[in-house]
């Protein structure tokens, strides 16, 4: 970055509200961290150059394009969680962006405010705004919570103090009472949205946003099904950058450039070309959210030569698995579709849980996988004690898992290397003693 762009970011900045020097100091980490985990890594599609360029530039030019749509008298929406339906945001013209939330770096700082044994993610939610680091979030008009665990719940009532701030009831039980529940609610946020951005959502307006965030999920749907491939086109790290970028990047141009670097893989498909030799270890990670910079699980099974395939989380399959298919054209039924897209996702805060386990048993068929790993967040209890069920299940099936528990430190790091290694040798003693 040249000095003149560097100053006219910080100004920029300044102008939300951000606490410039804070911010340097985190800029500077997740600059360290891309040099250390994608430059290292080889044989990279060569479309991953757009994803490369936003992510080395993921506080500058989008923060800019949201600045500048604010200047013209719209509004940015803020949420942590893939239970917001962004078509709706989109429908009212606002900027719907996924905000800062997986790194240690404000948590020391937030637990001033919050207990320190609250999970990491919603640590760091609430100490980006505590700190005033994360410019996404200082951009936000509204910050829009759900009632996904009972830690984010009650976090979302102390934001409420800093924060303009709006809460989505999420029920917990999948069934006709509670969809028309939750349908509800997404009448409440169309008026709430309306009430925020002075623009009306019509019925033809949502259709056209839902097309566009769809668009998304098929892109990504595309990308994931390429990962299937063995060898693996693409690396797990790298796709988890992509996702990452979908929270906060212009949905069209991320569709776009997704779909461009899909037609690169089928070629690399085609080709045998992969970023790990036929035959690598191929796992799938389920469970909490990896949100960035919190990667290295990934980046531990991938320097140990295995290929992370699959992710069954909120920056995986949860996020884009579902479409919405209104009855009609009616701004009701679209409503209560997106309504029943979202009620579709199998996130641990739902009881009972099946469809989770059933996602990834096929998920285990669909990839070819050899393992699983069951990741949840140090105090995210339902994902936590949902793994019980998860490790019964996937034993029946013959399928090898490594439950791990990890907070956003990296105090842990070498137990949990040698975890990931004994783990693959493992896998490497099984597959030998099938041939």
């Amino acid at each position: 970055m040249s000095k003149q762009d560097k100053a006219y970011y910080e100004q920029l900045w300044a102008d939300l509200g951000v606490d410039v020097p804070l911010h340097d100091q985190l800029i500077r980490g997740l600059a360290v961290l891309e040099r250390r985990l994608h430059r290292k890594q080889k044989n990279r599609p060569e479309k991953m150059d757009y994803f490369n360029k936003v992510l080395n530039d993921l506080h500058g030019h989008r923060i800019a394009e949201m600045v500048e749509h604010k200047k013209q008298g719209g509004k940015v929406v803020g949420s942590y969680c893939v239970f917001i339906p962004e078509d709706m945001v989109l429908a009212a013209d606002g900027i719907h962006v996924g905000l800062c939330a997986g790194s240690s770096f404000p948590v020391q700082e937030a637990e001033k405010v919050l207990p320190r044994n609250t999970c990491p993610l919603i640590k760091s939610s609430f100490g980006y705004k505590y700190i005033k680091a994360c410019p996404y979030t200082e951009a936000s008009d509204l910050i829009v919570g759900e009632t996904t665990c009972d830690g984010k719940t009650k976090m979302f009532e102390i934001l409420e103090d800093y924060h303009p701030t709006y809460v989505i009831e999420v029920p917990q039980r999948k069934n006709s009472r509670n969809q028309d529940v939750f349908t509800a609610e997404l009448l409440d946020f169309k008026l709430q949205l309306e009430n925020l951005t002075g623009n009306k959502i019509t019925a033809e307006n949502l259709k056209n946003a839902t097309s566009k965030v769809e668009n998304k999920f098929k892109a990504l749907q595309r990308l994931f099904k390429l990962r299937q491939a063995d060898p693996a086109p693409i690396s797990g790290l790298d796709v988890l950058t992509i996702t990452q970028i979908g929270f906060q990047d212009d949905v069209k141009r991320f569709t776009q450039q997704v779909n461009a670097l899909c037609d690169e893989l089928e070629e690399r498909v085609r080709d045998g070309v992969g970023v790990a030799p036929k035959g690598a270890p191929r796992i799938l990670i389920s469970g909490s959210p990896m949100s960035l910079p919190n990667w290295r699980l990934h980046s531990m099974l991938e320097k140990a030569g295995a290929v992370v395939v699959c992710e069954e989380s909120c920056v995986g399959t949860r996020l884009f698995s579902y479409t919405s298919e209104p009855q009609s054209d009616s701004l009701e039924d679209q409503i209560a579709a997106i309504g029943q897209r979202h009620m579709s996702i199998n996130c641990a805060c739902f009881t009972p849980n099946q469809g989770r386990i059933d996602d990834v048993l096929r998920m285990a068929e669909e990839y070819q996988v050899d393992g699983v790993i069951h990741y949840t967040l140090q105090f995210c209890h339902t994902f936590n004690n949902e793994g019980t069920k998860m490790e019964q299940a996937l034993d029946t099936a013959g399928i090898p898992l490594l439950r791990v528990e990890a907070d956003y430190s990296d105090d842990d790091s070498g137990q949990l290397k040698t975890r990931v290694e004994a783990f693959l040798e493992l896998l490497e003693d099984k597959k030998t003693n099938v041939e």
